[in-house]
Parts: structure tokens; sequence; C-alpha cells
């Protein structure tokens, strides 16, 4: 039975933010943030195992895109409620593009060094190294990216984005799937629950992914607003809490998740998780925007781009082109993550200079291409094996 407490208390973490957010009793923004990020912990913690249990059963790739998927399901709740609005109120559309390319910005400028930096704190290896199949999410990646630098001339995005950006995705999934199966390396509650025979394993596995679903999709959203009426109330400037707080509240489950595979020394995996979740963003979550703003129009229609929004947009596509490059060769070393921490705490710091940032992430991607020239076949060639596989 001990071996079962774990998981227990992960479930029991989840109960209070639950009952919070059903209304079973009030409290203040910030007591309501501390409850309902405890909650999201423990769906974290769900999530995690359950990804690494399903392995048994498909490829780790389809694996930590399913988890990239739920993890990051309240910021596609967030973003939809923007483009939403903006249908009725044009202000919103600001809120929408800068809530996409917040969250966009900070999963690489943050997430991925925090692998490594985790990494080297708990083994002093300086670098993480991708499996070859992971090929396929940096090739995925590439081709969104590639796209995305035709929003900001475009001056629009539209439904024709959306069908072109969930093509990438259709295609990232199926060549995902067509992956075999490894044995995976379980430990701790993974192990326990990898110990059942298939049928229980199975219905248990798809339970806590159930369970963990439902409660990101309960208390994510209100954790991110307890955080910004928080932020609202000590004075903190409203578009900011939007570009910034809010993307990371809503993607705390991802952080925990990635957190705690890096810790337990299943590095490839986070990092491969979040490569996953920017496949996500770069791609479903961009092109669910003029998909929900039409909707909201009641007929088809293009989300414009403003001045402001066009260079939000570009400065994310050039951050994502320089990211995309430091892995190609399917690794990211301390100083790699260095460079994606540093460079993203000038924008962040510096928020009037995205068309310089946009550049310098341009510039030092063509210095990347050169330096790694000899290395950058590694995902491509992953990418093409894994395609092979049946």
């Amino acid at each position: 039975m001990q071996r079962w407490y774990p998981l227990i208390l992960a479930i029991l973490a989840l109960v209070p933010g639950i009952a919070l957010e059903l209304g079973v009793y009030h409290v203040s923004p910030p007591v309501a943030a501390l409850i309902l990020g405890i909650a999201i912990v423990g769906a974290a913690f769900l999530l995690s195992w359950a990804a690494e249990v399903i392995q048994l059963d498909i490829s780790q790739g389809l694996a930590l895109a399913l988890l990239a998927l739920i993890a990051i399901l309240p910021e596609y709740i967030v973003d939809a409620t923007f483009a939403w609005l903006a249908a009725k109120d044009p202000a919103y559309s600001h809120y929408a593009i800068a809530n996409m390319t917040g969250a966009n910005r900070l999963l690489v400028g943050v997430a991925w060094p925090l692998v490594i930096v985790l990494v080297w704190l708990r083994t002093r290896k300086t670098r993480v190294s991708l499996e070859p199949a992971h090929g396929l999410e940096l090739i995925a990646l590439l081709a969104a990216t590639i796209y995305a630098f035709v929003l900001p001339i475009k001056g629009t995005l539209s439904l024709f984005d959306c069908a072109i950006l969930v093509g990438i995705f259709v295609v990232y999934v199926l060549r995902l799937a067509r992956m075999p199966a490894e044995e995976p390396h379980l430990v701790g509650p993974a192990a326990t629950i990898g110990a059942l025979p298939t049928r229980p394993r199975r219905l248990m596995v798809a339970g806590l992914g159930l369970l963990a679903a439902v409660a990101i999709l309960l208390v994510a959203e209100p954790f991110a607003h307890a955080l910004i009426e928080t932020g609202t109330q000590i004075g903190v400037d409203e578009f900011l809490l939007v570009q910034w707080l809010a993307p990371l509240a809503s993607e705390a489950p991802e952080f925990v998740v990635v957190s705690i595979f890096a810790w337990r020394g299943a590095a490839s995996a986070a990092l491969g998780a979040l490569v996953s979740s920017k496949v996500n963003q770069w791609t479903l979550l961009v092109a669910m925007l003029p998909l929900i703003y039409s909707i909201g129009l009641g007929h088809p229609g293009a989300l414009p781009l403003d001045g402001r929004q066009q260079h939000e947009i570009l400065l994310t596509a050039a951050q994502s082109l320089f990211a995309v490059l430091l892995l190609l060769d399917l690794r990211l070393s301390l100083i790699g993550a260095g460079f994606l921490f540093g460079m993203f705490a000038t924008q962040f710091v510096f928020a009037d200079i995205r068309v310089e940032m946009s550049i310098a992430y341009l510039v030092a991607g063509a210095i990347v291409i050169f330096i790694s020239r000899a290395h950058l076949g590694a995902a491509f060639r992953g990418a093409r094996s894994a395609g092979q596989k049946h």
C-alpha cells in the first residue's frame, strides 16, 4: 500500500482547488492562487506518471505530444477567450496576440533553459541530448516558424493561415503515430502503475490522464485570473499581466511536468516535451485565433495585426528560429541555454526594441549555422527515420 502513497497525495492535492472552483468556499485572490497552484502541481505529477507509463503502448514522441497538448490546454482557453472577445471589441485583439506571443517566448526563453539548469544542478552535465526521433518535432517546428515570418508581412491572421498551420500539425502527429512503442525505464509511482496487468494499467493511465486534464481545465484559468488580480492589486500594468503573467500561470502544468522529468534524470524526455509544446503552440494555438475570431464574427474573417502586433510576431518567430537552429544537432548546452535566457531577458526588460531584438536573433541564428554546420543534418536524419518506422 505504501507504494501508492505518492499517487494518493497527488490526487488529494487536487481537492481543495477543485472545491474552490466549484464554489464550496471562497478566499482572497492571493490565497486562491496558492491553493489553485497546489492543485496544478498535483495534476502535473499525475500527468508525468501517465506519460511515462503510456510509453509501454505508444511511442515516446506521441506520448509527449499528448502530454504537451493536455498541459497547455489552459493557454488555449485563455487565448480563445481573447479571440472571441476581439470579434466584438477590436481592443481584445491586442490581448490575444500578446498572450500568444508571450506564451511562445516564455516557453523557449525560460522553460528550455530551466531544463538544462536543472540537469546541471542534478548531474553537473552541461548539455542535454535529444533522441534522433525528436528530429521530427524540430522539423515541424522549423516549418511552422518559417511560415510565421509571412504573418507580419500579410498584416492579418486568416483562416488560410489556420489551414496551413493545422496541416503542419496533422502531418507531424501522423508521423509520430507511426513510430513504435519502446520499453521505458519506470521508477516510483510510474513503475507501480506499469507493473499492473495490461488492461488495469491502461484503464488507470486513462483515468489519471482524464482526471489531470479535468483538474487543469477547472483550476488553471482561475489560477491565472487570481494571479492577475493579485498583480493588479499591487499596481502591475494590465498589458504586461496579459502578455507574461497569464501565460506563465496557464503554462504552470507544463513547467512543473518538465521540471519533474529533468530532476529525475529524464532530461531528453523533458526537453522533448517542451519542443512538442512549442510545436503545439506555434501551430494549433496560432491557428485557433482566426478560427475563434471568425466564429465570434459569425462569418469568415481575418484577425487584423497592427504595427505592434506585427513586431511581436516577428520577434517571436525570430526567437523560435534561433532556438530551432540551436537544437538541430539534437543537443542543447548550458551555453546555448544561457543565450536563450539572456536574450529573452533583454527583450523582456527593454520591451520597445522588438525589431532590434528580432535582428539580433536572426544574426545569432546565422552564427549558429556557421559554427554547427557539420552537425545540422542530425534532426533531418532523425525525422526521416521516424517517418519510416512502422
